[in-house]
């Protein structure tokens, strides 16, 4: 079983190794804090041992949804905000393709996929409509209250669609909701209207819901094995649950480094792709920490960035302004194609030193150069290496960051589970709406 790989020698200059593991018992504590549920946020714990304990009727019931919904429509559309999408989305990124919506291929029958519910534009619904046109479509709304502004907004505009194309009986058919068991607008109007319904556990809060029927339903209408995710996640709930030592835990170990170079003035945290594939699965990762630890005036600001294009434009920053920054750098080690550089015989733009070398070669070497730059223009970076673009392996980096945000909250010394400060802008926003109730 080979898991993720934590190279953290570029942060040892700024932090020993000493230092580190010297927080071995502080670890221990937190660990059992989370294990026997007897830290904060305790009652929102039930995403720590979901992949072992997710039921089999329980998969198979999604996979089987999944295949009618690829058999029914031709595209598919998930409605949702922050949790309620960003892992589905980081998924069909990282597996298939960060091309387009995932359309489908020879190799990977089914619907189209798009994601709506997640901003308040009329351009961007516009188009989603126009794109789906009369093609015949499917739609899984995501929402535990089904009153969150965003996607209740673009169900009900959806809704409607479906409801003056197939008419209201058949727009049943069509819909999906996933929302929570025993409560909520969406709940009530998935009663009463007869859709198919999937439930978000109580004890799982939405940035931590992605192996819940929140992300495992798209996820297997695109085609990708929840099954083989869930292993992945398996592997390192099952190694993470088992030890808390430092050296053999890299989720603990990750978020010692960063709870360690905080506080010592690295106030914002950059996590720097080498591949467009990792591009949601880092917006996937942001609102992660950032709605875990963003509390109490404390918090590591979570950035993301697509190396080496933002090189080109963010690089200079990174390496001489303001050292108040770390990074971790995600690498994919194999990619399942290779492209070589070709040799030109006029070699008129100098390339020819370069042919028959890979792209992920350049790449490599890329990397090594940025973290060996950063380092010394005074940046600790630490490097997290990922197998491949499976779905086994995409597990194990849900797990990993899930696991390693929880304890990172806990070392803070705030409830990583909890996001009371979400509602402020919403309560402004609704007096300026004019919403019965807010004044």
């Amino acid at each position: 079983m080979d898991l993720l790989d934590l190279d953290y020698d570029n942060i040892l200059p700024f932090v020993s190794e000493e230092q580190l593991l010297g927080r071995q018992e502080e670890v221990d504590r937190h660990h059992q804090a989370l294990e026997q549920g007897t830290g904060a946020g305790a009652e929102s714990l039930g995403w720590l041992h979901l992949p072992s304990r997710l039921p089999e009727s329980r998969i198979a019931e999604l996979e089987e949804e999944a295949a009618r919904i690829r058999d029914l429509a031709e595209v598919f559309v998930c409605v949702g905000i922050g949790g309620s999408y960003l892992g589905a989305r980081a998924a069909l990124s990282f597996c298939l393709s960060p091309f387009s919506n995932q359309r489908p291929s020879e190799t990977r029958p089914g619907p189209e996929i798009y994601f709506a519910g997640h901003n308040l534009s009329s351009d961007d619904l516009s188009d989603l409509l126009e794109l789906i046109g009369d093609r015949p479509l499917a739609v899984n709304v995501i929402s535990k209250s089904g009153t969150t502004t965003e996607p209740a907004i673009a169900f009900r505009i959806l809704r409607e669609h479906l409801e003056r194309r197939w008419g209201r009986e058949e727009a049943r058919r069509r819909i999906i909701v996933t929302t929570d068991q025993k409560r909520g607008a969406l709940k009530q109007m998935a009663d009463a209207e007869g859709y198919r319904r999937f439930v978000i556990p109580d004890d799982v809060g939405g940035r931590f819901s992605v192996l819940t029927p929140v992300g495992l339903l798209p996820i297997a209408v695109s085609g990708i094995s929840i099954r083989d995710l869930l292993a992945g996640a398996r592997d390192f709930e099952s190694l993470a649950s088992r030890t808390s030592r430092l050296q053999d835990n890299p989720a603990y170990l990750y978020a010692v480094i960063r709870h360690s170079l905080y506080s010592r003035g690295k106030l914002l945290e950059i996590m720097a792709g080498f591949h467009p594939a990792l591009g949601f699965l880092l917006e996937w990762w942001k609102q992660l920490a950032g709605e875990s630890e963003g509390k109490n005036h404390k918090g590591i600001f979570p950035a993301s960035v697509l190396f080496t294009t933002d090189l080109h434009s963010l690089g200079q920053w990174i390496q001489e302004g303001n050292r108040i920054l770390f990074e971790t750098f995600l690498l994919i080690e194999s990619s399942a194609r290779e492209v070589q550089v070709p040799l030109f015989k006029e070699d008129a733009d100098g390339l020819n030193y370069l042919a028959g070398k890979s792209l992920d070669f350049i790449n490599e070497k890329a990397y090594k150069g940025t973290a060996e730059a950063h380092r010394e223009g005074g940046v600790p970076n630490l490097t997290l290496r990922l197998k491949d673009r499976s779905p086994r392996t995409l597990g194990q980096v849900f797990y990993f960051f899930e696991r390693a945000i929880a304890l990172s909250g806990y070392l803070l010394q705030v409830n990583p589970f909890d996001q009371p400060g979400v509602e402020f802008y919403k309560r402004n926003m609704f007096r300026l709406l004019n919403k019965p109730g807010f004044k």
